[in-house]
C-alpha cells in the first residue's frame, strides 16, 4: 500500500469515527430533549403521542380530586382558552394549588388524559414557571383571536 493510500485510508477511518461520535451525541441529545405545549396546542393535536413532553398553565379552580389510594391525583391544567386533565400519581409539591402555576412533565395517553411523571409548582407569589406564563399568553390569544372571530372583527 503506497504512502498516499494509507493516508487516504486514516482520513477516512477519522470521518468515520468522527460521525460515529456525532450520531452518538445527537441521539443522546435527542432522547432528552423535552418540548413544551400549551393546553391550546395539545387540544389542536400538535402534542407527539407516546413520547415524554412538558405542559404548562394554571391548575384550574375547583379540578383537584385525590383518589382513594392517597397517592394518585387528578387536575385540570388551563391556559384559559382550553383544558386539560392530568392524572398524577406521587407527592405533589409543597406549593401545588388550585389558581396556581404548574409545568407537568409526562405523556399524553390514548384517551386524551396526561400521565404527569413530574409536576413543578410555581416558586413565590411573584414568580410564575416562563412556560405557564407562555402558555397563558397563548390561551389568552387564542381566546381573544377566538373572540373577534366571532365577532366578525
Amino acid at each position: 500500500m503506497k504512502t498516499r493510500h494509507k493516508r487516504m485510508a486514516l482520513i477516512a477511518a477519522g470521518l468515520a469515527t468522527l460521525g460515529v461520535a456525532a450520531w452518538l451525541v445527537l441521539s443522546a441529545f435527542q432522547k432528552n430533549l423535552v418540548f413544551f405545549f400549551t393546553p391550546t396546542q395539545i387540544a389542536a393535536g400538535e402534542a407527539p403521542r407516546g413520547r415524554s413532553f412538558r405542559v404548562g398553565g394554571m391548575v384550574e379552580n375547583g379540578s383537584l380530586k385525590r383518589q382513594p389510594d392517597g397517592v394518585t391525583v387528578a387536575f385540570g391544567v388551563t391556559d384559559n382558552a382550553q383544558q386539560l386533565r392530568v392524572v398524577y400519581r406521587g407527592i405533589l409539591p409543597d406549593l401545588f394549588k388550585e389558581g396556581k402555576g404548574v409545568v407537568a412533565q409526562g405523556k399524553l395517553g390514548d384517551d386524551g388524559v396526561f400521565v404527569a411523571e413530574e409536576v413543578l409548582a410555581k416558586h413565590d407569589e411573584n414568580y410564575m414557571p416562563p412556560e405557564a406564563a407562555y402558555a397563558l399568553k397563548k390561551g389568552n390569544e387564542a381566546k381573544a383571536g377566538g373572540a373577534m372571530a366571532k365577532d366578525g372583527k
